[in-house]
């Protein structure tokens, strides 16, 4: 099967090329199509096969962000007979989904796909239909330098989905929102229409919301285990262990994982957050003040939007709790926020002292 199939072209040729002039190791280019555990499944030209990564890759990564995930390009070296290759170089990549690892306050980056095109966001029209969980995730898409959609599923088991359509619109302008059933076929051609031939995209929702049942749609066979949510609290069972990039009958190429209910940020995000909240960055345009914090001060555009009933307060705190997430994060990796902080925390505490002592005197 060509390279070609797989998304290969002439930039990635061109980077393969460098890797390839600076080793002296006859290494072929291929892309990640499977990883489980410490083992990743690679396609070549000529065949698929296991690879592990290299020690020096290993040695010389400054952190997980650097080492191979699904849908990444390599460099490896090929076995002699049908063993396992090896990884020695990922190509630059072009956008990479990642967030916060699971049970950690800071660092601890989770891959979860690269050189994706768009980025797919499914939740379900049950009881996980959840507006806030939709922001959080079109922080993180956006981050990862692909474009998102929002694929709301199960369409058939509500009466109204066209207003909730509508209010996921609202918090994502200009984001495409698409209803669907996998049951009933309602919205597949839709959603083969965001991922055109030769084309990556990804799945992004927790357990429960269909995403298997949809990969086995598109693909028009019955290749991932499926399983009902739990009816006593609605909750999806993990079904799929692993995560996957599969080729489409219609050349389209589709990642799918384990379910993720936790999205949590790394605290470089602040593109993705300014896209997904761009009503309020542009309403705070309007503030009397430029630092305004939207925390009580006169003049705040932000504040009265809300009290006019235009912008709904769960958005705001949304925004607010993003922020403040983003903040600590990239506190705990820079220095200079390090310091920042400190600075601040500092003037705040002198400014408690100053004031409780004007309080004391007028005692």
């Amino acid at each position: 099967m060509s390279l070609e199939t797989f998304g290969w072209g002439p930039e990635l040729a061109q980077a393969f090329s460098v890797v390839v002039a600076s080793s002296p190791l006859p290494l072929v280019p291929g892309r990640v199509v499977r990883q489980h555990r410490g083992l990743v499944s690679v396609q070549t030209a000529e065949r698929t096969l296991w690879a592990r990564t290299a020690g020096k890759l290993l040695h010389q990564a400054p952190g997980a962000e650097s080492l191979p995930t699904v849908g990444d390009w390599v460099a490896m070296l090929m076995p002699p007979g049908k063993g396992e290759g090896m990884l020695h170089a990922v190509l630059p990549r072009k956008s990479l989904l990642v967030r916060r690892e699971v049970g950690r306050e800071q660092g601890g980056g989770q891959l979860i796909a690269a050189n994706l095109d768009v980025v797919l966001l499914v939740a379900g029209l049950d009881s996980n239909f959840n507006p806030r969980r939709i922001e959080r995730a079109l922080t993180l898409a956006w981050s990862s330098g692909a474009t998102p959609a929002v694929l709301l599923t199960k369409v058939d088991l509500h009466d109204d989905a066209t207003s909730l359509v509508q209010a996921v619109e609202a918090l994502a302008p200009g984001v495409p929102v698409l209803a669907l059933s996998s049951w009933t076929g309602e919205g597949l051609d839709a959603v083969r229409a965001l991922l055109p031939s030769g084309k990556t995209g990804a799945l992004l929702g927790s357990s429960g919301v269909g995403k298997s049942t949809l990969v086995n749609r598109l693909l028009g066979e019955e290749r991932l285990a499926t399983q009902s949510v739990r009816v006593e609290d609605d909750k999806g069972r993990h079904t799929t262990t692993h995560r996957e990039l599969f080729l489409l009958p219609h050349g389209a190429l589709l990642i799918d994982g384990p379910g993720m209910r936790e999205l949590g940020l790394m605290g470089d995000e602040e593109e993705g957050i300014e896209q997904t909240f761009a009503d309020i960055l542009e309403l705070a345009e309007g503030c009397r003040f430029n630092d305004c914090t939207h925390q009580g001060e006169p003049g705040c555009a932000v504040r009265a939007a809300v009290k006019a009933g235009t912008l709904p307060e769960e958005r705001l705190s949304s925004f607010e709790k993003l922020q403040k997430e983003k903040a600590f994060q990239s506190r705990q990796t820079s220095p200079a926020a390090q310091r920042e902080q400190r600075k601040f925390e500092k003037g705040r505490t002198v400014m408690g002292w100053e004031s409780s002592r004007a309080k004391r005197r007028k005692d």
